[in-house]
């Protein structure tokens, strides 16, 4: 009878623990969107008029060149330093996460690239107001390193916003970039970057820090915009960038370059046009 007694209080533990583990185990959290890391940068590729025609010689489309220059720059910037840690993400959404404890869930996959293979380890835990995330890669071949902290990040738990950091590289692990974004799914309404390394490659004072760019979503005729704050030449320049996704026209402001406050636009060819009030 007391070995019964003794078999039926173990089996009541067991069973106990095995529901406790399975209720701490919960589900692995919503991946934010792979937009969360990326602004729109498309209507302003440099080199290219978008299927626009070629201009004749001596017209002017000196608002929207302006307008791209600045985007460009903050393109390069992002291109040179978020192209593998984005690319590594976006493959997650495929994979199968795996249980590792204290509500942490792990996506691991390894892709190939002309230099070699990277392998990579991203990590997703529940907390009671948040979800962090890291995001660890290894590389083999040339210039291999091994599971270098590419970015950490928070999401909410709605899934409706959070904030990525990103480090600059395995020769130089220290945060580069700060990313805070809302939205909801992959509807991204509003992405910041803002620069942050203190230091560059020569460990003298980085000037272009604390240089950011905001992207988002307005209503109106020019329903998206960039507010830039970028570091050139000597000095911090502040400009205000707004154009329409469907009729192409556009308007840019910034005091220090044209010499004024008011907005100076372009039309559906990029061409300089005379602002209208909208």
């Amino acid at each position: 009878m007391k070995r019964i007694f003794t078999l039926l209080l173990i089996m009541v533990f067991a069973a106990t623990l095995l529901t406790s583990c399975k209720k701490d185990k919960g589900n692995p959290p919503a991946l934010p969107p792979a937009e969360s890391m990326e602004i729109d940068f498309s209507n302003f590729l440099t080199g290219t008029k978008s299927g626009v025609a070629d201009l004749p010689k001596g017209v002017n489309e000196i608002n929207w060149d302006y307008a791209a220059l600045m985007a460009s720059y903050w393109k390069t910037v992002i291109a040179s330093t978020l192209a593998i840690p984005v690319a590594a993400f976006k493959l997650a959404v495929n994979q199968t996460p795996t249980y590792l404890s204290d509500k942490t869930w792990q996506w691991s996959y390894t892709v190939s690239g002309l230099t070699g293979s990277y392998t990579a380890r991203l990590t997703g835990q529940t907390r009671s107001s948040d979800v962090l995330w890291n995001m660890y890669i290894s590389k083999t071949g040339t210039g291999s390193f091994t599971d270098f902290l590419w970015f950490t990040g928070t999401s909410k738990l709605d899934g409706k916003g959070g904030q990525w950091v990103l480090n600059y590289s395995p020769s130089f692990n220290e945060p580069l970039l700060q990313i805070d974004w809302t939205g909801s799914g992959t509807d991204v309404e509003y992405v910041k970057y803002t620069y942050v390394r203190a230091l560059n490659d020569a460990r003298t004072a980085d000037p272009f820090k604390n240089s950011y760019i905001e992207f988002g979503s307005s209503t109106g005729t020019y329903n998206r915009y960039y507010n830039i704050h970028f570091y050139y030449l000597t000095e911090f320049y502040d400009a205000n960038v707004e154009w329409s996704t469907t009729g192409i026209i556009g308007r840019v402001k910034c005091a220090k370059f044209f010499g004024d406050s008011v907005w100076h636009c372009w039309d559906a060819t990029h061409v300089d046009a005379t602002c209208v009030t909208k």
